[in-house]
């Protein structure tokens, strides 16, 4: 119970510090200038791509799921995407945020049957 509060309470605290947070922030240094922002609206939710096809939960979990893959893929290949931007919005998103969590779960598993 202490090690999951010891990872939950810092990760609600990074959520409520970061909703607190102004849209943009300019951080400047001799080098460089930084202006992180939150993420804007996707045009094309809800709208079919080519084959008339809009990405929903399980796609999304499935996207999730091979997340990992397709990174490693974008990196060669500039047709390959991590996140279909022909989706149903939130339920896509959260089918996304599913399958990784899945994949966590899973490595996290394997890791913990490997060390018995």
């Amino acid at each position: 119970m202490k090690k999951i509060s010891s990872l939950v309470l810092p990760a609600i605290f990074l959520v409520l510090m970061a909703a607190c947070a102004p849209s943009t922030i300019q951080v400047t240094t001799p080098d460089i200038t930084l202006q992180p922002s939150f993420p804007g609206s996707n045009p094309l939710v809800n709208q079919p791509d080519a084959f008339g096809r809009v990405a929903g939960t399980g796609t999304g979990i499935w996207h999730g799921i091979i997340a990992p893959v397709t990174l490693v893929l974008s990196f060669f290949a500039t047709n390959v995407k991590m996140y279909e931007v022909h989706n149903t919005g939130s339920g896509y998103d959260l089918g996304f945020l599913i399958g990784q969590a899945l994949v966590i779960a899973l490595l996290s598993l394997v890791r913990r049957i490997g060390r018995r």
